[in-house]
């Protein structure tokens, strides 16, 4: 009895073909169970470990790696130096809080206007300082960001034009604070401010009487925080801002 033979079944791939793949299949094999394949699968490996390290401590630490936070004008000796010659002091060294730093490049930024204001109006550097880190929040409160209002100064016109002004929710939901095209307008605002008659007194006190003027404020009615003066006077003597003093 006969039997009739199964056909053989192949892929329908040339045999060239197939001798080709299998070719390029034996170099991969080979190229990837190299040890030098090995060895930088490894080193990628372990630079991406590092990379995810890395940005792991760069958001844990604010950026503070490769000066990537916001600078300080306290990091290093020659950032002590540049301080020194913008406005004229140079307070002790020392550790510094994170606040602290904050409110020397407050003091770095703005140290030179404040001493400009103190020549041409009389009123202590330290205290113009000690008022615009205080009343701007270090120059980060929306007054100080949008109007460039570093005082707090109001609005009290009643005819005022458009961009004089602008409402922020403070005491009251209508009151009005000045819009400056510059801090150093802003500045400029707050001595015209303190020629004012109910301040007039603390003209006659010594130029380098910080503690008077900072009650003499206060007395004033300039703030209705009953310890503004005592914040005013501990933050001029916390970054030695009475150096500024002439």
């Amino acid at each position: 009895m006969c039997t009739q033979a199964v056909p053989m079944i192949y892929l329908p791939i040339p045999a060239g073909w197939r001798h080709y793949l299998n070719g390029i299949y034996r170099r991969l094999y080979r190229q990837f169970t190299s040890p030098w394949t090995k060895l930088a699968v490894l080193a990628l490996l372990a630079i991406f470990a590092t990379r995810k390290e890395l940005s792991f401590s760069l958001s844990i630490n604010g950026g503070e790696w490769f000066g990537l936070a916001a600078p300080s004008v306290f990091g290093s000796a020659d950032s002590e130096t540049s301080i020194a010659s913008l406005v004229g002091y140079t307070p002790e060294k020392r550790e510094w809080t994170a606040r602290e730093r904050e409110q020397l490049n407050y003091v770095a930024q703005y140290g030179n206007i404040a001493v400009s204001q103190m020549e041409d109006h009389g009123i202590p550097a330290s205290i113009t300082l000690a008022q615009g880190i205080l009343e701007s929040g270090i120059g980060k409160s929306t007054l100080a960001l949008r109007n460039n209002n570093h005082f707090g100064l109001k609005c009290f016109s009643k005819q005022c034009k458009k961009g004089h002004c602008s409402n922020h929710s403070d005491d009251h939901h209508k009151d009005f604070f000045r819009i400056f095209s510059s801090p150093e307008e802003s500045y400029l605002a707050h001595s015209q401010l303190l020629q004012k008659d109910r301040y007039r007194p603390l003209f006659s006190l010594d130029s380098k009487d910080y503690r008077g003027w900072a009650r003499g404020l206060s007395k004033a009615g300039y703030a209705t925080d009953p310890k503004y003066a005592d914040k005013l006077i501990r933050t001029i003597e916390n970054l030695q801002l009475y150096r500024l003093d002439r």
